[in-house]
């Protein structure tokens, strides 16, 4: 039997993965499905660490990488997420394998073979170790430095630091600069946050990336949450979802 752990916040990705994973594997057994950093280190903490992890990068609250930083981690992982190319190579050299959503079951099957012939039948491999991943991925993330953006028939480049927050509405994807220009965003927010220094952009909700010198003021509200006045101001409501209020508030400390 081979103990695996999923981290994954979207149920219906969950429910896939491992819907492919039994029929790739029969003798797997999942031991829970982790959809928070939060969740996560309070699992680690109280279980025995599982054969093989299967991790998507973005959780409600934060990353995978959050959860590996806080807790004591030294079981194999395989990445199912989409991710900055510059850390491309990181994944492929530090951990057991890396697909690409959505998850092709022929790619999942040569990452799971990958996982048996590195740690399996009494082999040991420091491949897949979630800290030296964390090592690796210092030395060689490259944030993004400017986004060069198509107007109609021009083109603008809009530097980082320029940027106010990103955010989407109707389907749709943008980015709002301090001087209040606002410019239509060829990536999804997901892929967004990846490419953004965290030390510099938040994710607060699922609809916003903020920087941090974008918020002109904080309120308490319910249920733990913090609602953002931002400058630009906007009509959209930015209120700091309650599964990253935790996080927030330590990304607002510097820690």
């Amino acid at each position: 039997m081979i103990k695996i752990l999923v981290l994954e916040d979207e149920d219906a990705a969950a429910k896939r993965l491992q819907k492919l994973i039994a029929e790739i594997l029969p003798e797997a057994e999942f031991l829970a499905t982790i959809e928070s950093v939060k969740q996560g280190v309070e699992w680690f903490e109280h279980n025995s660490l599982p054969d093989l992890i299967f991790a998507d990068i973005q959780l409600n609250d934060g990353t995978s990488f959050d959860i590996f930083r806080r807790a004591e981690v030294n079981s194999p992982v395989i990445f199912t997420t989409a991710y900055d190319e510059h850390a491309l190579n990181a994944f492929k050299l530090n951990s057991v394998d890396y697909l690409l959503k959505p998850i092709k079951k022929n790619e999942l099957s040569s990452a799971i073979e990958k996982f048996k012939s590195l740690h399996l039948a009494g082999k040991k491999s420091d491949n897949g170790n979630p800290h030296q991943l964390l090592q690796a991925l210092q030395k060689t993330q490259q944030y993004k430095q400017r986004f060069v953006l198509r107007i109609g028939e021009h083109m603008r480049i809009v530097e980082v630091p320029d940027i106010a927050y990103f955010y989407t509405e109707n389907k749709a994807n943008f980015i709002m600069t301090k001087d209040n220009k606002r410019y239509l965003a060829d990536n999804t927010l997901d892929q967004l946050e990846s490419m953004l220094d965290p030390k510099l952009f938040f994710r607060i909700n699922r609809q916003f990336i903020v920087s941090y010198p974008s918020i002109a003021e904080m309120f308490t509200y319910s249920k733990a949450r913090v609602l953002l006045k931002l400058n630009p101001p906007t009509k959209l409501d930015t209120i700091v979802s309650t599964e990253r209020s935790a996080a927030f508030k330590s990304w607002l400390a510097g820690e």
